[in-house]
């Protein structure tokens, strides 16, 4: 079944990218995409081959980066019989396989050296060996590669060959990040709620307004990858029901919940928006688990004011008119302690650890509350 080679979105930067794709595709010549995981590098390349002469023939695409570098060379240019332990018969490469066709090259940083040399011949003259072999075999393959990484770092610090990244970026196309793109997000994430309908037959109800907004605001470290994966797993988890701002944010938590949120000064600063997006999101949910709880301890009589994080905050005075006229009277003759919320909270928890013998796992799941606001709130109230 041939691949997807449109690429969506109606955003400045990535409109122009197509107009520069259209022209490259027109050619032969070698290009070189740069953008971050996720991006849709491998997306461009197609979209590249599919407008181009050689669109009836191969797209062979070849992750450099997964491949041990022991057998890179031989899955790129193949190899003979007896070449090595383990070559049992004759294997055509990638190269040959590509041949009148496209290869894409992803992760080209990740090419050993030794490889380089044997790859910048095939970039100037289309001639490789196979391994264990003298023989000569010419393939006119298309050459498209693409990197996350900092070229001209990698050549400075000697890790990649001058000569093979100034031949390589004949033509050099820049993906734009997924957090640069507007509402290209929007149009990206109904894309892949149809496709995960038909795939999964589910019928999705659709996001608030106030979702919508958030997924427009999530900075995306992961780009239209991580973008495509969240669609997919609020679609199945959530059995294609209406997608709330609480909703996404939860699903948005369980997916940073284990990713390091100290602070690297070596990290890009799309790495520091992500720790501040995710932080946020993460307190926002524990302060509505706190809520929850409060407003399920607290009599229905008594109103529950707004709580913020670690503020401390007193009860108000019950108005009257929300007594019964013996509860008045009750009221006159022996007027109730009135507690602050951080003591009852306090006290919950309190009885809480009794109950379950000190274990936080449980009493946090019968409070109501993650065990990290648990251990938290612990710790605050000197328990």
């Amino acid at each position: 079944m041939k691949r997807e080679t449109k690429i969506v979105g109606q955003s400045l930067l990535i409109t122009q990218l197509k107009q520069l794709a259209l022209q490259v595709a027109e050619t032969d010549i070698t290009v070189l995409i740069i953008g971050e995981t996720g991006s849709g590098k491998e997306v461009l390349a197609r979209f590249i081959h599919a407008n181009s002469l050689r669109a009836d023939k191969n797209f062979i695409p070849v992750n450099c980066g997964a491949i041990p570098a022991g057998i890179l060379e031989s899955e790129l240019f193949g190899h003979e019989k007896g070449a090595f332990t383990g070559a049992v018969q004759s294997r055509k490469g990638y190269f040959e396989s590509a041949d009148r066709g496209t290869i894409f090259l992803d992760e080209i940083g990740e090419m050993p050296l030794e490889t380089q040399i044997k790859f910048l011949r095939v970039i100037e003259t289309g001639e490789f060996q196979r391994v264990g072999s003298s023989e000569t075999i010419y393939s006119d393959a298309r050459i498209i590669a693409a990197t996350n990484k900092n070229m001209y770092q990698a050549v400075a610090e000697k890790n990649f060959r001058e000569d093979l990244f100034y031949r390589l970026r004949s033509v050099e196309l820049q993906i734009p990040p997924l957090r640069e793109r507007g509402k290209d997000i929007l149009l990206l994430a109904e894309t892949f709620v149809h496709e995960f309908e038909r795939k999964h037959k589910i019928v999705f109800e659709g996001f608030s307004p106030d979702a919508a907004e958030m997924l427009m605001r999530y900075p995306w470290p992961g780009n239209v990858r991580e973008l495509r994966n969240l669609i997919e797993s609020l679609l199945v988890l959530e059995k294609g029901k209406y997608i709330t701002l609480e909703i996404l944010e939860k699903h948005l938590v369980q997916r940073n919940r284990y990713k390091s949120l100290v602070h690297d000064p070596s990290k890009s600063e799309k790495n520091e928006l992500q720790i501040i997006y995710s932080t946020l999101i993460q307190l926002r949910q524990e302060v509505s688990e706190i809520r929850q709880l409060l407003q399920h301890l607290i009599p229905a009589r008594a109103p529950v004011p707004l709580l913020l994080p670690d503020a401390s905050v007193t009860v108000r005075p019950v108005s009257d008119s929300l007594y019964t006229a013996s509860d008045r009277n009750s009221h006159d003759k022996e007027p109730t302690a009135i507690l602050s919320l951080d003591e009852i909270e306090k006290k919950s928890i309190a009885e809480g650890l009794e109950k379950y013998n000190g274990n936080k796992r449980k009493t946090a799941k019968a409070l109501g509350i993650t065990e990290r606001t648990l251990y938290r709130k612990i710790k605050g109230y000197g328990l």
